[in-house]
């Protein structure tokens, strides 16, 4: 088990920038892939951005160019850098950690970016 713990989000006007971390304990991310996803209401979780245990970043389509997914391993955290938000990006995110056929969700934080 690894227990995951989001913060960082919040309300932004458009055009700004929020970082979040998540937290991990339990296990090293070294040894994990680590993933933000995002759910907005009414609609399915999505894939925003992770990065591999061997630190290999991917990006969803819709933010690339604009998030920025990394980790520290010493902190045992992983960051998303979130620049130039829109409102289609307000959502509830979440960090998920996985390895093997191992599966561990945060509990998500929200980001609202409206003016």
């Amino acid at each position: 088990q690894v227990q995951l713990a989001e913060s960082g989000g919040g309300l932004v006007q458009p055009g700004g920038s929020l970082k979040l971390s998540c937290a991990a304990s339990g296990r090293s991310l070294s040894l994990t892939n680590m993933g933000w996803f995002r759910q907005a209401p009414g609609k399915q979780r999505d894939l925003v951005a992770q990065i591999s245990r061997y630190g290999l970043p991917t990006y969803a389509d819709s933010v690339k160019g604009r998030f920025t997914i990394s980790r520290d391993n010493a902190k045992n955290t992983v960051y998303l850098h979130m620049n130039g938000l829109k409102p289609e990006d307000t959502a509830v995110y979440y960090c998920r950690a996985s390895w093997d056929v191992y599966v561990n969700w945060g509990q998500g934080t929200q980001v609202t970016v409206s003016s």
